[in-house]
């Protein structure tokens, strides 16, 4: 019990210290997050990641695409980090947590009352998952405007981006035009449904051909 409370007892992390991502600063700017807030091994922060950004209304044959190369993903050990709040992205974390790699969740809020699932909190005490917020103890609900918050900083520090699907116009979209802007690559599937995405800069993928989107992954530096 002594070691889950540790466990659940939030680090705050302070531009300058050795644990806080100079990429932040470097991306963001004078937006970067003041302050961090983690539960876990902040070390994971230093290894390459892949952000999941998506759209909460995705279409069922994105769902399917997405399940098949989250898996695959996981096997090849790719690190990702995201929100994972919507149900499909709920699943895609279950789906992570089930391999022995480490993965990084980020709420739309503070850690404070944070529930985890059984699967989450077996792995925060393996130390192969980070949960990590850009939000202090007052911000206890998540917003639509916390959600595009979380989402930007989960871009910012990730490598490069899988975005099963963005709604035109929508929050999702908003932080995918932001990456473009910052030169990070953008991958999606190829999908009819993503034709506005693909014909925006991201790279098109098929879930079948998963060994080349983990090479373009590990190819960026």
């Amino acid at each position: 019990m002594n070691h889950w409370k540790r466990l659940l007892k939030a680090q705050r992390i302070e531009p300058g210290d050795r644990t806080y991502p100079p990429i932040l600063v470097e991306r963001l700017a004078d937006t970067a997050p003041q302050n961090l807030y983690a539960l876990g091994d902040p070390g994971i922060l230093r290894n390459q990641l892949l952000g999941l950004i998506c759209s909460i209304q995705c279409p069922g044959s994105i769902i399917i695409k997405t399940f098949d190369v989250i898996r695959g993903l996981r096997d090849e050990k790719v690190i990702m980090i995201g929100g994972f709040h919507s149900p499909m992205e709920r699943e895609c974390l279950d789906l992570l947590l089930r391999g022995a790699q480490p993965v990084i969740l980020c709420p739309a809020r503070s850690l404070r009352n944070l529930r985890m699932g059984k699967a989450a909190r077996k792995a925060l005490s393996e130390g192969r998952l980070l949960v990590l917020s850009f939000f202090g103890d007052e911000v206890r609900r998540a917003t639509s405007a916390q959600a595009i918050l979380r989402n930007d900083r989960v871009a910012a520090l990730a490598e490069a981006i899988l975005v099963p699907h963005a709604s035109k116009n929508g929050k999702t979209w908003t932080t995918v035009r932001r990456v473009f802007e910052s030169g990070q690559k953008v991958f999606t599937f190829e999908d009819e449904t993503n034709t506005d995405l693909i014909a925006s800069g991201a790279r098109a993928c098929r879930s079948s051909h998963l060994d080349e989107l983990v090479n373009e992954i590990r190819r960026i530096k």
